[in-house]
Protein backbone atom coordinates (compact mmCIF):
# COMPACT_ATOMS: atom_id res chain seq x y z
CA UNK A 1 0.00 0.00 0.00
CA UNK A 2 1.51 3.34 -1.02
CA UNK A 3 1.56 6.39 1.24
CA UNK A 4 -1.33 8.25 -0.40
CA UNK A 5 -3.60 5.20 -0.32
CA UNK A 6 -2.73 4.69 3.35
CA UNK A 7 -3.53 8.34 4.12
CA UNK A 8 -6.85 8.15 2.27
CA UNK A 9 -7.87 4.95 4.07
CA UNK A 10 -6.87 6.39 7.45
CA UNK A 11 -8.94 9.54 7.02
CA UNK A 12 -11.98 7.62 5.75
CA UNK A 13 -11.81 5.36 8.82
CA UNK A 14 -11.59 8.43 11.07
CA UNK A 15 -14.74 9.68 9.37
CA UNK A 16 -16.63 6.74 10.92
CA UNK A 17 -15.76 7.97 14.44
CA UNK A 18 -18.70 10.38 14.68
CA UNK A 19 -21.26 7.67 13.85
CA UNK A 20 -19.79 5.12 16.27
CA UNK A 21 -19.45 7.72 19.03
CA UNK A 22 -23.02 9.00 18.75
CA UNK A 23 -24.75 5.64 18.22
CA UNK A 24 -22.75 3.22 20.39
CA UNK A 25 -20.91 5.09 23.16
CA UNK A 26 -21.94 6.88 26.37
CA UNK A 27 -21.83 10.72 26.32
CA UNK A 28 -18.58 10.95 28.28
CA UNK A 29 -15.94 12.49 26.00
CA UNK A 30 -12.89 12.18 28.27
CA UNK A 31 -13.63 8.52 29.00
CA UNK A 32 -14.07 7.89 25.28
CA UNK A 33 -10.72 9.57 24.57
CA UNK A 34 -8.93 7.56 27.26
CA UNK A 35 -10.36 4.21 26.19
CA UNK A 36 -9.73 5.03 22.55
CA UNK A 37 -6.04 5.80 23.14
CA UNK A 38 -5.29 3.10 25.70
CA UNK A 39 -7.31 0.45 23.86
CA UNK A 40 -5.50 1.17 20.61
CA UNK A 41 -2.16 1.17 22.44
CA UNK A 42 -2.74 -2.22 24.06
CA UNK A 43 -3.69 -3.81 20.74
CA UNK A 44 -0.63 -2.44 18.95
CA UNK A 45 1.86 -3.13 21.74
CA UNK A 46 0.65 -6.73 22.07
CA UNK A 47 1.38 -7.12 18.36
CA UNK A 48 4.74 -5.30 18.36
CA UNK A 49 6.15 -6.46 21.72
CA UNK A 50 8.92 -3.90 21.46
CA UNK A 51 10.21 -1.36 23.99
CA UNK A 52 10.70 2.30 23.02
CA UNK A 53 13.90 3.03 21.12
CA UNK A 54 16.76 4.30 23.34
CA UNK A 55 16.80 8.08 23.60
CA UNK A 56 13.29 8.43 22.17
CA UNK A 57 11.17 8.49 25.33
CA UNK A 58 11.05 12.29 25.54
CA UNK A 59 10.11 12.61 21.89
CA UNK A 60 7.47 9.91 22.25
CA UNK A 61 5.91 11.88 25.13
CA UNK A 62 5.80 15.02 22.99
CA UNK A 63 4.40 13.21 19.95
CA UNK A 64 1.89 11.21 21.98
CA UNK A 65 0.64 14.38 23.64
CA UNK A 66 0.35 16.37 20.41
CA UNK A 67 -0.97 13.64 18.11
CA UNK A 68 -3.38 12.05 20.55
CA UNK A 69 -4.09 13.28 24.08
CA UNK A 70 -4.13 17.03 23.42
CA UNK A 71 -5.76 16.50 20.04
CA UNK A 72 -8.52 14.25 21.43
CA UNK A 73 -9.22 16.47 24.47
CA UNK A 74 -9.49 19.73 22.55
CA UNK A 75 -11.44 18.05 19.75
CA UNK A 76 -14.13 16.83 22.16
CA UNK A 77 -14.26 20.21 23.94
CA UNK A 78 -14.84 21.93 20.60
CA UNK A 79 -17.48 19.33 19.72
CA UNK A 80 -19.33 20.12 22.95
CA UNK A 81 -19.22 23.91 22.42
CA UNK A 82 -19.62 24.26 18.65
CA UNK A 83 -22.17 23.02 16.11
CA UNK A 84 -20.86 20.06 14.15
CA UNK A 85 -20.58 22.05 10.94
CA UNK A 86 -18.47 24.78 12.51
CA UNK A 87 -16.19 22.24 14.18
CA UNK A 88 -15.72 20.46 10.84
CA UNK A 89 -14.57 23.69 9.20
CA UNK A 90 -11.75 24.04 11.71
CA UNK A 91 -10.81 20.39 11.17
CA UNK A 92 -10.64 21.12 7.46
CA UNK A 93 -8.07 23.85 8.17
CA UNK A 94 -5.66 21.14 9.36
CA UNK A 95 -4.00 20.65 5.95
CA UNK A 96 -3.36 24.39 5.66
CA UNK A 97 -1.79 24.47 9.13
CA UNK A 98 0.42 21.49 8.24
CA UNK A 99 1.59 23.20 5.05
CA UNK A 100 2.40 26.46 6.88
CA UNK A 101 4.15 24.68 9.77
CA UNK A 102 6.09 22.59 7.26
CA UNK A 103 7.26 25.80 5.64
CA UNK A 104 8.26 27.34 8.98
CA UNK A 105 9.88 24.28 10.62
CA UNK A 106 11.04 22.08 7.74
CA UNK A 107 11.68 24.78 5.17
CA UNK A 108 9.30 23.00 2.79
CA UNK A 109 8.05 25.96 0.79
CA UNK A 110 4.61 25.15 -0.63
CA UNK A 111 3.60 25.87 -4.19
CA UNK A 112 0.76 28.27 -4.88
CA UNK A 113 -1.22 25.35 -6.28
CA UNK A 114 -0.86 23.43 -3.01
CA UNK A 115 -2.21 26.34 -0.93
CA UNK A 116 -5.01 27.12 -3.39
CA UNK A 117 -6.07 23.46 -3.56
CA UNK A 118 -6.38 23.25 0.23
CA UNK A 119 -8.39 26.49 0.39
CA UNK A 120 -10.68 25.07 -2.31
CA UNK A 121 -11.13 21.97 -0.15
CA UNK A 122 -12.03 24.06 2.91
CA UNK A 123 -14.66 25.92 0.87
CA UNK A 124 -16.07 22.58 -0.24
CA UNK A 125 -16.31 21.32 3.34
CA UNK A 126 -18.07 24.56 4.32
CA UNK A 127 -20.70 24.03 1.62
CA UNK A 128 -21.30 20.48 2.82
CA UNK A 129 -21.56 20.94 6.59
CA UNK A 130 -22.09 24.59 7.50
CA UNK A 131 -25.57 25.90 8.28
CA UNK A 132 -26.57 29.53 8.06
CA UNK A 133 -27.86 29.70 11.65
CA UNK A 134 -24.70 28.23 13.22
CA UNK A 135 -23.63 29.90 16.48
CA UNK A 136 -19.94 30.40 17.31
CA UNK A 137 -18.56 30.06 20.85
CA UNK A 138 -15.16 31.70 21.50
CA UNK A 139 -13.76 28.92 23.70
CA UNK A 140 -15.07 26.34 21.28
CA UNK A 141 -13.19 28.08 18.48
CA UNK A 142 -10.01 28.19 20.59
CA UNK A 143 -10.34 24.46 21.35
CA UNK A 144 -11.01 23.61 17.69
CA UNK A 145 -7.99 25.60 16.52
CA UNK A 146 -5.87 24.06 19.28
CA UNK A 147 -6.82 20.50 18.32
CA UNK A 148 -6.08 21.14 14.65
CA UNK A 149 -2.73 22.80 15.40
CA UNK A 150 -1.80 20.02 17.81
CA UNK A 151 -2.19 17.27 15.21
CA UNK A 152 -0.50 19.40 12.55
CA UNK A 153 2.53 20.13 14.73
CA UNK A 154 2.79 16.47 15.74
CA UNK A 155 2.97 15.41 12.10
CA UNK A 156 5.60 18.01 11.25
CA UNK A 157 7.78 17.03 14.23
CA UNK A 158 7.59 13.39 13.12
CA UNK A 159 9.10 14.49 9.81
CA UNK A 160 11.72 16.65 11.49
CA UNK A 161 12.89 13.95 13.90
CA UNK A 162 12.58 11.05 11.48
CA UNK A 163 11.50 7.52 12.26
CA UNK A 164 13.05 5.86 15.34
CA UNK A 165 14.73 2.42 15.12
CA UNK A 166 11.50 0.58 15.90
CA UNK A 167 8.55 -0.77 13.93
CA UNK A 168 5.76 1.60 12.93
CA UNK A 169 3.29 -0.51 14.94
CA UNK A 170 5.43 -0.09 18.06
CA UNK A 171 6.07 3.62 17.35
CA UNK A 172 2.33 4.25 17.08
CA UNK A 173 1.48 2.02 20.04
CA UNK A 174 3.81 3.85 22.43
CA UNK A 175 2.44 7.23 21.37
CA UNK A 176 -1.09 5.99 22.05
CA UNK A 177 0.00 4.45 25.37
CA UNK A 178 1.48 7.74 26.61
CA UNK A 179 -1.68 9.54 25.54
CA UNK A 180 -3.80 6.85 27.20
CA UNK A 181 -2.05 7.41 30.53
CA UNK A 182 -2.51 11.18 30.27
CA UNK A 183 -6.17 10.89 29.27
CA UNK A 184 -6.93 8.30 31.97
CA UNK A 185 -5.61 10.70 34.61
CA UNK A 186 -7.71 13.49 33.10
CA UNK A 187 -10.80 11.26 33.09
CA UNK A 188 -10.32 10.41 36.77
CA UNK A 189 -9.83 14.08 37.67
CA UNK A 190 -12.96 15.07 35.73
CA UNK A 191 -14.98 12.13 37.09
CA UNK A 192 -16.21 11.49 33.55
CA UNK A 193 -17.74 8.04 34.05
CA UNK A 194 -21.16 6.62 33.06
CA UNK A 195 -23.51 5.09 35.60
CA UNK A 196 -23.35 1.78 33.72
CA UNK A 197 -21.75 0.20 30.66
CA UNK A 198 -23.92 -1.78 28.25
CA UNK A 199 -22.87 -4.42 25.74
CA UNK A 200 -23.38 -1.82 23.01
CA UNK A 201 -20.90 0.48 24.76
CA UNK A 202 -18.32 -2.30 25.03
CA UNK A 203 -18.71 -3.19 21.34
CA UNK A 204 -18.44 0.47 20.39
CA UNK A 205 -15.27 0.91 22.45
CA UNK A 206 -13.70 -2.12 20.76
CA UNK A 207 -14.53 -0.82 17.27
CA UNK A 208 -13.24 2.64 18.22
CA UNK A 209 -9.96 1.31 19.65
CA UNK A 210 -9.16 -1.16 16.86
CA UNK A 211 -10.74 -0.02 13.60
CA UNK A 212 -10.88 3.73 14.21
CA UNK A 213 -7.71 4.32 16.23
CA UNK A 214 -5.04 1.59 16.07
CA UNK A 215 -5.33 0.86 12.34
CA UNK A 216 -5.78 4.41 10.98
CA UNK A 217 -3.06 5.90 13.19
CA UNK A 218 -0.55 3.29 11.96
CA UNK A 219 -1.59 4.06 8.37
CA UNK A 220 -1.40 7.83 8.90
CA UNK A 221 2.00 7.75 10.61
CA UNK A 222 3.34 5.39 7.93
CA UNK A 223 2.13 7.79 5.24
CA UNK A 224 3.86 10.69 7.02
CA UNK A 225 7.10 8.71 7.25
CA UNK A 226 7.06 7.72 3.57
CA UNK A 227 5.60 10.78 1.82
CA UNK A 228 5.85 13.61 4.35
CA UNK A 229 3.15 15.38 6.36
CA UNK A 230 2.82 18.22 3.83
CA UNK A 231 2.15 15.83 0.93
CA UNK A 232 -0.59 13.82 2.65
CA UNK A 233 -2.15 16.71 4.62
CA UNK A 234 -4.97 17.40 2.10
CA UNK A 235 -6.34 13.88 2.59
CA UNK A 236 -7.58 15.04 6.01
CA UNK A 237 -10.39 16.79 4.13
CA UNK A 238 -11.96 13.35 3.68
CA UNK A 239 -12.74 13.09 7.42
CA UNK A 240 -15.72 15.53 7.56
CA UNK A 241 -16.94 14.43 4.12
CA UNK A 242 -17.01 10.77 5.19
CA UNK A 243 -18.75 11.67 8.46
CA UNK A 244 -21.38 13.68 6.57
CA UNK A 245 -22.01 10.90 4.04
CA UNK A 246 -22.45 8.25 6.73
CA UNK A 247 -24.76 10.50 8.75
CA UNK A 248 -26.88 11.16 5.65
CA UNK A 249 -27.11 7.43 4.86
CA UNK A 250 -28.09 6.47 8.41
CA UNK A 251 -30.69 9.24 8.70
CA UNK A 252 -31.92 8.75 5.10
CA UNK A 253 -31.24 12.40 4.32
CA UNK A 254 -30.88 13.42 0.67
CA UNK A 255 -27.99 15.91 0.26
CA UNK A 256 -28.89 19.32 -1.14
CA UNK A 257 -27.42 20.49 -4.46
CA UNK A 258 -25.07 22.79 -2.53
CA UNK A 259 -23.84 19.86 -0.44
CA UNK A 260 -23.23 17.73 -3.52
CA UNK A 261 -21.40 20.67 -5.07
CA UNK A 262 -19.31 20.93 -1.91
CA UNK A 263 -18.34 17.25 -2.09
CA UNK A 264 -17.29 17.74 -5.70
CA UNK A 265 -15.22 20.78 -4.75
CA UNK A 266 -13.46 18.84 -1.98
CA UNK A 267 -12.56 16.08 -4.44
CA UNK A 268 -11.32 18.70 -6.92
CA UNK A 269 -9.17 20.34 -4.25
CA UNK A 270 -7.74 16.97 -3.22
CA UNK A 271 -6.87 16.07 -6.82
CA UNK A 272 -5.24 19.45 -7.40
CA UNK A 273 -3.21 19.11 -4.20
CA UNK A 274 -1.62 15.91 -5.51
CA UNK A 275 -0.80 17.35 -8.94
CA UNK A 276 2.93 17.68 -9.48
CA UNK A 277 4.14 21.03 -10.72
CA UNK A 278 7.05 20.57 -13.15
CA UNK A 279 10.29 22.20 -12.07
CA UNK A 280 11.60 24.86 -14.42
CA UNK A 281 14.42 23.56 -16.58
CA UNK A 282 17.66 25.43 -16.95
CA UNK A 283 18.20 27.06 -20.36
Amino acid sequence: MNAKTAAALATVLWGFTYVVTTLMLPPHPFLISAVRAMGGAIILLLIARQLPAPGWLGRLVILGTLNTSLFFSLLFISALRLPGGVAAIFQALGPLFIILLGWAILGARPTALKIISVIIGVVGVALVVLKGDAQVDLWGVVAALGSTLSLALGGILMNRWGRPPMSMVSFTGWQLFIAGVELTLLTVLMGDFPAELTSTHVTGFFILALALTAIPFVLWFRAIAHAGAVTIAPFFLLVPITAFALDAIIKSVVPTPFQLLGIGIVILGLLLSQKKVPSPTAP
